[in-house]
């Protein structure tokens, strides 16, 4: 019953549009097919830019697959970064269906792509989850390492998504998945960026900064004042990127 429920309440992909989305962006995408631990066949897009040393490995929300971050993509591309953006199982072209334990499974396998198939290394890697998301990246962390991890629009689990937006009920007893970032961030020992908007009516602001209390140092919070939970990179504009930017130049080494 719980797992009927999540699909319902918790996941939400949208299917796979044909179209050359490459020369729709304007970006060099790469088309990489790669496998979750258990087998499961997953898609995701690589976008190669050497005018920094900087990777991101992004672990998008529950909406959508990556098609619906292609705006985004192109910020962070002329940003200078290269970026890893994949979907998990059942959104987009990936196989299967979602669960949180197979999300986990497909987030490791897009890391081990990177450090296998791309060399790249740790020093380099930066984790970056927005919504749900961030307990995926967060998941990655405690388990790979890199250089620093991004959370944007981040919360602490599902149960405290549920107290807010259903009068302090306990309706997550109904869910099987927990996505509990708080237990992860406490057990976490990298630099930390918490972004939120100040009008998020999705993921409250109060949150945000019960996410950014849960990590331990070094760790800063910024806040997008009049961005709301899908939006803040477009409100934000240019001083988001310098933000993201500046966190970068401060966590990634290269020897």
């Amino acid at each position: 019953m719980s797992n009927l429920l999540d699909r319902f309440f918790v996941y939400h992909p949208a299917p796979w549009i044909d179209r050359d989305w490459a020369r729709a962006s304007g970006l060099p995408l790469q088309d990489i097919w790669f496998q979750a631990e258990d087998g499961t066949k997953l898609f995701g897009w690589y976008v190669e830019n050497r005018a920094t040393p900087v990777v991101l490995l992004w672990c998008h929300g529950n909406a959508g697959n990556i098609i619906h971050r292609l705006d985004n993509l192109v910020e962070l591309y002329r940003l200078g970064f290269s970026v890893f953006l994949f979907d998990y199982r059942g959104y987009g072209r990936s196989q299967g269906r979602p669960t949180e334990e197979g999300m986990y499974q497909d987030a490791l396998a897009a890391y081990d792509y990177l450090a296998k198939g791309r060399r790249v290394v740790p020093e380099r890697l930066l984790l970056f989850g927005r919504s749900l998301g961030g307990a995926v990246a967060g998941h990655v962390a405690v388990r790979r390492p890199a250089a620093g991890l991004i959370l944007e629009g981040a919360f602490p689990s599902v149960a405290a998504v549920a107290r807010v937006h259903y009068f302090g009920l306990p309706v997550d007893w109904l869910l099987g998945a927990e996505f509990n970032l708080t237990d992860r961030l406490a057990a976490l020992s990298m630099p930390v960026l918490v972004i939120h908007g100040g009008l998020d009516e999705i993921i409250p602001i109060e949150l945000g900064r019960q996410v950014f209390e849960a990590a331990r140092p070094p760790k800063d919070f910024y806040l997008v004042p009049g961005a709301d939970h899908n939006d803040l990179y477009a409100v934000g504009g240019r001083a988001y990127f310098q933000r993201l930017r500046q966190f970068a130049e401060q966590v990634v080494k290269v020897r």
